[in-house]
């Protein structure tokens, strides 16, 4: 689907939209768009995915699945591309210092934009990847499937674009499914602040669990877990791990991995084995982790998930001074000390400081929204990513209606994970029901 890069200039530079249909099974009431979130996720394979896992719900019997990479994501053109193979292998792609370890100079900061613009087609794409021309996208996909109104599933960034859309044009919605909603009213240092403070809970009960068993490597004290994965991965900043292949497990990459490992309390088990083999002088299991997060394949091609993911936020968060910067590392430091390098906050930098664009969403963001149906905000009560709280008030900013879920994982809806859950969205989605007050799902 074609659009316009600069929707201000409707006539000129264009970008490309790629979409993926899954049809429906029966007589289609419309089509559910569906976005996994990131940002920077691909929304293409994730209609395949839901289309798969969905088989047997009237979700795929009464919708085509629709979806599709935002701009700059994935198969759409101009996609971001701000680092090579080799240099994202060599632990070269640093866009944020903000935790881990590293420092970020201004030249370094120039050049990661300098970098960006140059792989991804010019400055002014750069300016024109935000949450607020992805929403615009959105509404012309609407009018292009011939959807009067618009019926959505977005999960974790997702959230973010179902929402601005219900701010933009709440005349044109249907049904919006928001599974692990982000906060509309938190800025980003308070959102940021609240994430971390709950991957360190998410870290203290996988290890907590990993105590229960006498070879856990962090230890069969809970207390001294953080401590001991200090310990741990510390020494990779001077000395990373080379594997027989030549990847390299540095500091960053080993905290990267562990925390995509806390999305979901399945892959604990994955994340205490590569610990343990840290210890042992490998890094074959916490690369393999990493690589799959941030989609590299058996080729060593790494998808753009990071490098849209950081061009998108420079576009949608709030700009930093460095010392505010380091003002943030510090505390999330206090409130995730698993994140912590040992070597301080000196250094931290907001790599978005030259972006060629102003940030384009304000904080707070879809408030006061008239004439907006029934949605329903899904959550998760140990949702590491995006707490359950943010979701609760996402669905009181919307005045629609919450399901939580008890478990923990960082989304749910489409998974195949929950009958109940799947059940209440296909109620929904189809019949427009939303669920009592107190329903719950157990995961």
């Amino acid at each position: 689907m074609e659009v316009p890069l600069d929707y201000g200039d409707p006539s000129g530079r264009t970008a490309q939209i790629a979409l993926l249909k899954a049809p429906a099974r029966g007589k289609p009431i419309g089509s559910l768009l569906i976005n996994p979130g990131g940002p920077g996720g691909p929304g293409m394979s994730m209609a395949a995915v839901a289309a798969k896992n969905m088989a047997k719900s009237p979700v795929t019997e009464r919708f085509d699945l629709v979806g599709f990479d935002p701009r700059g994501v994935g198969a759409s053109t101009p996609a971001i591309s701000c680092f090579s193979d080799a240099e994202i292998d060599a632990g070269e792609s640093v866009m944020s210092v903000t935790v881990g370890a590293g420092k970020l100079t201004e030249q370094d900061a120039r050049r990661v934009v300098e970098k960006c613009a140059a792989g991804s087609g010019g400055a002014d794409v750069l300016a024109h990847v935000g949450t607020r021309d992805a929403v615009r996208d959105m509404d012309i996909l609407r009018a292009v499937l011939g959807d009067e109104k618009l019926s959505f599933l977005g999960q974790s960034y997702g959230t973010r674009l179902g929402a601005v859309y219900a701010e933009m044009f709440p005349q044109h919605v249907r049904a919006l499914v928001l599974d692990g909603g982000i906060d509309p009213n938190a800025g980003t240092v308070e959102r940021r602040l609240t994430q971390f403070g709950s991957f360190q809970r998410s870290f203290d009960k996988m290890a907590a669990d990993c105590a229960t068993r006498p070879d856990c490597p962090l230890g069969t004290d809970p207390g001294t877990a953080t401590a001991n994965f200090q310990n741990i991965v510390r020494p990779l900043i001077d000395q990373p791990i080379v594997t027989a292949s030549g990847r390299k497990l540095d500091f960053n990459a080993a905290y990267g991995a562990v925390t995509a490992g806390l999305y979901d309390s399945a892959a604990w088990p994955v994340i205490v084995k590569g610990i343990a083999e840290i210890r042992a002088g490998r890094g074959d299991t916490l690369l393999a982790v990493g690589d799959i997060f941030g989609g590299r394949d058996q080729d060593g091609h790494w998808a753009n998930f990071a490098e849209a993911n950081f061009s998108i936020n420079c576009l949608d968060e709030q700009r930093r001074t460095p010392e505010q910067e380091a003002d943030l590392k510090r505390r999330i430091q206090q409130v995730a000390p698993f994140t912590d390098s040992g070597r301080g906050a000196d250094g931290a930098r907001d790599a978005c400081e030259f972006w060629p664009a102003a940030p384009t969403l304000d904080y707070p963001y879809a408030t006061g929204i008239e004439g907006l149906p029934e949605t329903l905000t899904v959550s998760i009560t140990g949702d590491p990513s995006t707490p359950y709280d943010g979701g609760v008030h996402l669905a009181e900013t919307l005045g629609g209606a919450v399901l939580t879920v008890e478990g923990e994982q960082h989304t749910v809806v489409m998974s195949g994970a929950s009958d109940c859950v799947n059940g209440v969205v296909a109620d929904y989605l189809v019949d427009l029901k939303v669920p009592a007050a107190d329903t719950r799902c157990t995961l």
